[in-house]
């Protein structure tokens, strides 16, 4: 009987067909017959009013079953699309979940469902945007039109296709049915978290087909041979590699209680698995959303750090020192507590600064703020630890700062690897801000909304700061005569000096003229050297890195970004100077989100109306401060001189060398980045400009070493030979949490002087 009935708890299920010359509904008569007969003779009841008979399909645990497979239950397929536009988390929870039981059915549910999970996450505000209303109709349409599943049969083989994206994985259980067709048995997909987004390409398909293997382990394990269809052909001989890292050997201990084997399918034959883990446009889309204060996280953090905590409580409550460790009592007295924030201050020259407590994500957080976002631009180390520095601290903060900027995924793409430069004729260094200004042009960007495909860049050559402006490739020399009057002219007058090079912008007529009548003086570069004016040149390279570092999702929006990435270059400590641009502009540093102030800090005072400015009560004393502000500014520009002036004498020094020969060495299994140079664009970025596509991709693993050469493990996509110069290659460093260490006096005081010059100058202002 067990042939053709199958039982769930108190449901019974008779299915028949064909067979023996009998028709299907005369089988099933005779199926129904022994049912009830058996069920009489144990006295069991049905309830004629839930009975169903003769029916192609029937409901069941929310789908239909019917000869052809299972498919969705239409009344719930019709709840979800009929289910209005949610208005609170609690809503959306609702309908997800209703939505999440016919996941299955969906071949990228994860991907379609990712800005709506998003609106839950622990810290989202609610803000319904239009990737969310799409994500909402799009997940509606896909159950609309969702596929008619096969039943599986354990007596045939399976086989399981698999592919990872940069954004998700995915996977399908197939089987061929009793007429030859392969079938579907069941999706399955997630989007990665955010760590896996940081493996790399090999590791990524390792992990997707993992997830197949858990997901459909109640079908594979311990059944005949299986085979596992991928778009990456090194997975082939993954399970036989003498070179494996500790996640590799992980995932193949787990792979050894499964019968299988590897199969390699081209990704445009892989169409099935390509479709779960790859939509596209879903991929750049963000969901902007406001979160607590950092301010606020920190305070709750501190409960969770027992050595901050205790400090906390006894700067709060002075008699409960005693309880502190004699180590913690020789600290204390660095320590201050205000509003609930600890403070840490070296000394009484120093600022006080808030003290992050051992959290690792919010420490991530900070270092975030003032190195990932458009307003810090993904600057170098040095000027990440200086950013960080002027407000935060922490036991070995430039050992995180280091890690951080090492790890960067989008600075390991940007960024170039050292190269050797020419011989350098160096300018003669400025006697005062904006006195000399150097000029120059980037384009061969891609067109934003006005059609700019160019920025037109203003240097001051003594303080660094720049003045940037959105152009036309068919910029006129009157139009950039009138930008340089909106940005530089207006805020900082007129220079005595332009450097330029021998651009035809700057050599016509109209620009002769103005120069003449102003008193200009115009230095042209040495003919075909445009390192005569290396400055703006590298300015130009690192305002080209950032914008490639945060417009790679949008490139054509680069231009809304401007304003941002010129705050970030001068809000940045310059090597040659050691002092920010705003800092020798204006002797202060601007605030930003990472940097505002206490509510209580801010300005509470009221105005007196008889003396407004207030000029009246201006005491010696007062006199005396301005005065010396004005001589620390004359001491940090001449600082910044006497720096620059060191700085041109390496800078010529290195210039002047022969170029140094890449001596890196890989060996088998490392991951690498390779340079894009010689790649075809399209391979590279989505976009047509090579101004903004990434200078290396990858990682890729190294799996053959011939001398100075070596060949990578590259996609199926990638139509180019593997096999690369040594010279296009530079060590990929993955992500991963950097080690809390316990702190000594002479670190802590040495990571406090390192590498910034602004601290040892006293600060006037504000």
């Amino acid at each position: 009987m067990r042939q053709f009935v199958q039982t769930y708890f108190d449901d019974i299920f008779v299915h028949s067909r064909a067979s023996e010359g009998n028709t299907a509904v005369e089988a099933h008569l005779g199926h129904l017959r022994e049912v009830l007969l058996c069920m009489r003779e144990n006295r069991l009841y049905a309830n004629i009013n839930k009975c169903i008979f003769g029916a192609e399909e029937i409901p069941f645990l929310g789908c239909f079953l019917g000869k052809d497979g299972v498919r969705a239950d239409p009344e719930k397929v019709c709840a979800i699309v009929q289910w209005p536009v949610p208005v609170s988390q609690k809503d959306l929870r609702k309908w997800l979940g209703l939505a999440n039981y016919l996941h299955k059915y969906s071949a990228n549910y994860a991907e379609m469902a990712r800005p709506l999970t998003n609106l839950l996450k622990k810290d989202a505000v609610w803000s319904w945007t239009s990737e969310a209303q799409q994500a909402f109709e799009a997940i509606k349409s896909s159950l609309q039109s969702a596929p008619i599943l096969a039943l599986p049969d354990e007596e045939r083989p399976f086989s399981v296709v698999c592919d990872a994206s940069d954004f998700a994985i995915g996977c399908a259980l197939l089987q061929v049915d009793a007429e030859g067709r392969e079938r579907v048995v069941s999706f399955q997909s997630r989007q990665l978290k955010a760590a896996e987004k940081n493996y790399p390409v090999h590791d990524k398909e390792l992990l997707a087909m993992k997830y197949a293997l858990v997901k459909f382990r109640v079908h594979l394990l311990g059944q005949k041979p299986f085979v596992i269809y991928t778009d990456h052909a090194s997975l082939r001989t993954a399970t036989s590699s003498p070179h494996l890292s500790q996640r590799m050997a992980r995932c193949l201990s787990f792979f050894a209680e499964y019968n299988f084997t590897v199969e390699y399918k081209p990704g445009k034959q892989n169409v099935l698995a390509d479709v779960l883990s790859r939509r596209p446009d879903y991929e750049l889309a963000h969901l902007a959303y406001l979160e607590p204060p950092l301010y606020e996280l920190i305070r709750e953090a501190y409960a969770e750090d027992d050595d901050l905590a205790g400090l906390v409580e006894a700067l709060s409550a002075p008699h409960k020192a005693v309880e502190l460790t004699a180590r913690q009592r020789s600290r204390l007295h660095r320590y201050s507590v205000v509003e609930g924030l600890l403070y840490y201050q070296v000394d009484g020259g120093d600022e006080p600064r808030i003290v992050v407590p051992n959290d690792e994500d919010l420490r991530h957080r900070v270092l975030y703020e003032a190195h990932d976002t458009p307003l810090s631009g993904h600057l170098g180390r040095e000027k990440t630890y200086t950013s960080v520095a002027r407000n935060f601290w922490w036991p070995h903060m430039y050992k995180w700062v280091r890690k951080y900027v090492q790890t960067c995924e989008a600075c390991q793409r940007v960024k170039p690897a050292p190269s050797a430069s020419a011989p350098l004729m160096s300018l003669p260094v400025p006697a005062d801000c904006w006195r000399s200004v150097s000029m120059d042009f980037i384009f061969e960007l891609p067109a934003d909304a006005r059609g700019h495909t160019g920025i037109l860049v203003f240097v001051c050559r003594l303080s660094k700061m720049v003045r940037l402006a959105a152009v036309r490739k068919s910029v006129t020399a009157p139009q950039a005569a009138q930008l340089f009057v909106d940005n530089v002219f207006r805020n900082h007058g007129l220079p005595e000096a332009f450097v330029s090079d021998r651009d035809p912008r700057f050599v016509s007529h109209f620009w002769q003229h103005l120069f003449r009548l102003l008193g200009t003086r115009l230095d042209m570069s040495t003919a075909d050297h445009p390192q005569t004016d290396g400055q703006t040149e590298r300015v130009n390279r690192v305002l080209e890195d950032i914008l490639r570092s945060v417009c790679a999702a949008e490139p054509t929006k680069w231009s809304v970004l401007l304003p941002q990435v010129e705050f970030a270059l001068n809000n940045a400590v310059h090597s040659s100077t050691g002092f920010t641009p705003f800092y020798v502009n204006g002797l202060r540093h601007p605030r930003t989100p990472l940097t505002l102030p206490l509510a209580s800090n801010l300005g509470g005072g009221e105005a007196n109306a008889e003396d407004p400015r207030g000029l009246k009560g201006l005491r010696t004393s007062v006199k005396r401060n301005l005065l010396s502000f004005i001589e620390t500014g004359e001491a940090v520009r001449q600082r910044v001189r006497d720096a620059m002036a060191a700085a041109q004498d390496t800078q010529k020094e290195h210039s002047d060398r022969q170029g140094r020969k890449n001596t890196l060495v890989f060996k088998f299994g490392d991951q690498v980045l390779l340079n894009a140079k010689n790649l075809p664009t399209p391979e590279v970025s989505a976009v047509g400009s090579t101004k903004l596509r990434t200078r290396f991709v990858g990682p890729f693993m190294v799996f053959g070493v011939h001398g100075h050469a070596y060949t990578l493990d590259l996609p199926s996509s990638m139509a180019t030979h593997p096999t690369f110069y040594v010279g296009l290659l530079k060590p990929y460093r993955p992500a991963e949490a950097a080690e809390p260490e316990e702190p000594t006096a002479s670190q802590n005081t040495a990571e406090r002087h390192s590498p910034s010059s602004e601290r040892d100058l006293p600060r006037e202002a504000g």
